[in-house]
Order: C-alpha cells, then structure tokens, then sequence
C-alpha cells in the first residue's frame, strides 16, 4: 500500500511520461492486460488513457488493470491513469520510506 508522500511522488515522475495504453472502444482485453503488465515490468509506472468510446470509466478501467496486473493504482485524473508496481528483481524507482507510526 503506497503512503500520500509515496503517491504524491509518483505522480510528480508520472508528469513526464508518455502515455502508452489506451483502453478503447474493445474495453478490457487480455491483450490490454499483458501488454500493461509487461510495461509495469520494463518501467513500474505506466501512464493510461480511456478513450470516449470505452464503455468503463476510468476509475473502473485503472482498476481493472492493477487489479490484473497486482500493481496499484496511483492517480486518476480526466481520461487518463497512473499504475505503479514495484520490481522487485530490478527496482528503477527508489519511494520515499513510509514514516513509521
């Protein structure tokens, strides 16, 4: 579970990426799934867009795919995503440590 300070962080990488998965008027596919779980694995954060003729919004759509995926949704915002999953065999990006309670 990622903390505020871990989000906010995300999201502050996540401005400058492309985005490279469009869920479409197809609405989930297993094409849509692997190629988002391959790019969580080349990159743990991918940037997402549901376009108009999508049936599912885009709240459904990001979670539908970390759900898939087991990543983690970061932010929703107009039509487009961010996911986050950690790598654990290649870690690219550092989070800021939870503070402990």
């Amino acid at each position: 579970m990622l903390t505020s300070k871990q989000r906010a962080y995300l999201r502050s990488l996540a401005n400058n990426i492309d985005t490279i998965l469009m869920v479409g008027k197809g609405g989930m596919s297993e094409q849509i799934i692997k190629q988002a779980a391959d790019a969580l694995k080349a990159r743990e954060l991918i940037k997402g867009k549901v376009l108009e003729s999508c049936e599912l919004s885009v709240r459904e759509a990001a979670e539908q795919i970390a759900e898939e995926t087991k990543s983690e949704v970061v932010q929703v915002i107009g039509t487009k995503f961010v996911l986050y999953k950690r790598n654990d065999k290649d870690p690219q990006i550092v989070l800021p440590k939870a503070k402990k309670k």
